[in-house]
């Protein structure tokens, strides 16, 4: 016989082995084994571990209430009292800025030797659609034009935008404006490198004070005469915030959720920690600094991507205090496409943390400030702000309330699950009134965003990954030129020695054209893990509804879909398109 008749017989032969042989697999008996394994480990290991979530959720969320009652209690006594920054701090004008100012200078005295030298900064990166604006703005500063000078400080990479800013630059300095063009041959450090390098120039050792503005932002033209007073007036302050207000807020829901968040933020959060304890986060921008506390607390220093709190931090933590005043309001662009909000929510989420995590020790051995301040510091301002906030917003009503559905052991308590919430959204929703109608699709948009910001503060903790650092400028679509008119805006203002006309400093015309975008294609649009998280999240209130009948179904559902609309880009303006 052949080889393969050989092959052929052995084949046989085994198969008839096996069919002889007497194996018998008891499925049954495998099916109860894995039965009893899944309840063992679900009675043992998961509804413990569930439970423990949902109890550590429950604790982090009423000590997040127990801030936010604390914070409004403090804005309801600010407007009770009328406890003002005026009546808190001693603040004049300053001499020779009030009505007879006009007559001095015509007289021919003049009073500008009355008027602290200040230092404007604005820096800049590629910023076409709005240079313009902000140093138009910056060059209608109501303040003698020999006692301040404007530093735009341009990292642009794009040599047309460069020329642009120059132009613009030597434009008003023909005009008569004091003002600087700067660039730099690297971005180390970014803006805090920008920042940091501008204070080396020769003309800025006699400057005092320096305001603050990013490339997108337009003072009032009243700005340094109503905040330089406070740190002229008072030598323990080092930082004087105005609010910000936004001129695109209605573009879309985005805007508007934006500008809901933020207003409570500075209506409350600012205003609590400037009346109680004299500190708060530098929001980077709309502020007036004292270069002496700027270099008492170490300088700028690029170690995070929080530059600005950094520095806020470092200089309470020397002893110097804050003020924060809400009148002062300048005008500012909101990120109205959903790509350019991740990229700044990752920053500001990512880098508290991060500092939170470099500066833990030397806020706790620090001997200037009091235990009071310490734990304000410490606990309120980073741990309850910065970390447990976007912990407990994603891990409890994204993660644990969904998967309570699976186990009917666990039970959240009616408070946990509907009263408490509920306050803390109220006491939220305060910043902004009229947006009040808008509250339950805000609730669901901050959830969504927080699994975004949880991934970013994790990221900050624990100093790993690759975006720890990383630093992507919001883009801007130039949306200020779209500021409704203001009778006390820029088009009104007269400028000592500087004239301005409605052609230098118009918020109505278009800038330059905006600059081509290539065509973002369908699938570059879609976010993985917020599809992923909702579709889960969805499955879940199938499972309540036909199963577990706990009644969280409506709510799974709408935060189910909104994790899917935001997964499918469909929240936000589209970047522009070439055509």
């Amino acid at each position: 016989m052949d080889a393969s008749g050989h092959g052929a017989g052995d084949a046989a032969a085994a198969r008839l082995w096996w069919v002889e042989l007497p194996v018998r697999v008891d499925w049954a008996a495998v099916a109860a084994q894995c039965a009893w394994l899944w309840a063992h480990a679900r009675a043992f290991l998961l509804v413990p571990a569930v439970r423990l979530l949902v109890v550590l959720s429950l604790t982090l969320t009423v000590m997040i209430l127990i801030e936010k009652l604390f914070v409004c209690a403090v804005f309801v006594a600010v407007k009770a009292f009328r406890l003002r920054p005026e009546r808190r701090y001693k603040w004049e004008p300053i001499a020779g800025a009030g009505e007879d100012e006009g007559e001095e200078e015509a007289a021919g005295g003049g009073n500008s030797g009355k008027y602290p030298m200040v230092l404007v900064q604005i820096p800049m990166y590629n910023e076409r659609e709005v240079y313009k604006l902000s140093i138009g703005a910056a060059c209608a500063l109501e303040w003698p034009p020999e006692r301040f000078v404007i530093q735009v400080l341009d990292d642009s990479t794009d040599p047309v935008v460069k020329d642009l800013v120059e132009t613009e630059c030597n434009r008003w300095k023909s005009k008569g404006a004091n003002i600087k063009y700067e660039v730099r041959s690297n971005r180390k450090g970014y803006k805090a490198g920008a920042l940091k390098e501008g204070l080396k120039h020769d003309y800025v050792k006699d400057c005092e004070y320096i305001a603050m503005f990013d490339a997108d932002f337009q003072p009032e033209s009243d700005f340094l005469l109503r905040t330089i007073p406070f740190l002229v007036h008072n030598p323990e302050l080092a930082l004087v915030q105005a609010r910000w207000r936004f001129v695109n807020s209605d573009e879309c829901l985005l805007t508007r959720f934006q500008e809901m968040s933020l207003d409570y933020h500075f209506k409350f959060e600012q205003e609590a920690g400037s009346s109680v304890y004299s500190f708060f986060g530098f929001n980077g921008t709309a502020g007036v600094w004292r270069i002496s506390a700027i270099d008492d607390a170490g300088g700028w220093k690029d170690r995070t991507t929080v530059e600005d709190m950094d520095l806020a931090v470092r200089a309470t933590l020397q002893g110097w205090k804050f003020v924060y005043v809400g009148d002062v309001q300048v005008k500012s662009e909101l990120p109205s496409t959903f790509k350019a909000y991740r990229f700044q929510q990752h920053r500001w989420s990512c880098g508290p943390a991060n500092l939170f995590k470099k500066m833990m020790g030397e806020m706790v051995h620090n001997k200037k400030l009091s235990l009071w301040s310490k734990i304000h510091l410490w606990y309120d301002f980073f741990f309850v702000g910065k970390v447990a906030c976007h912990t407990v917003t994603f891990v409890y009503y994204c993660f644990a309330i969904p998967l309570s559905v699976l186990f009917p052991e666990i039970q959240i308590p009616l408070w946990g699950v509907v009263y408490v919430p509920t306050v803390i959204t109220l006491l939220k929703s305060l910043g902004t009134p009229s947006s009040f109608h808008l509250v339950i699709l805000w609730v669901l948009f901050e959830n969504v965003m927080s699994w975004h910001r949880l991934k970013a503060a994790v990221t900050g903790l624990l100093d790993a990954g690759g975006r720890v650092n990383e630093w992507v400028v919001t883009e801007k679509l130039g949306d200020a030129t779209k500021t409704k008119p203001n009778t006390n805006g820029l088009d009104d203002v007269k400028v000592i020695d500087v004239k301005v006309t409605e052609t230098d400093v118009n918020l109505t015309e278009p800038l330059v054209p905006k600059l081509v975008k290539k065509r973002t294609r369908f699938w570059e649009r879609y976010h993985r893990s917020e599809l992923c998280v909702g579709t889960c999240i969805i499955l879940c209130g199938c499972y309540d509804v036909l199963y577990a009948k706990k009644g969280y179904y409506i709510y799974l559902f709408l935060q189910g879909v909104a994790f899917l609309v935001a997964g499918f880009g469909y929240i936000g303006t589209l970047p522009p398109r070439s055509e």
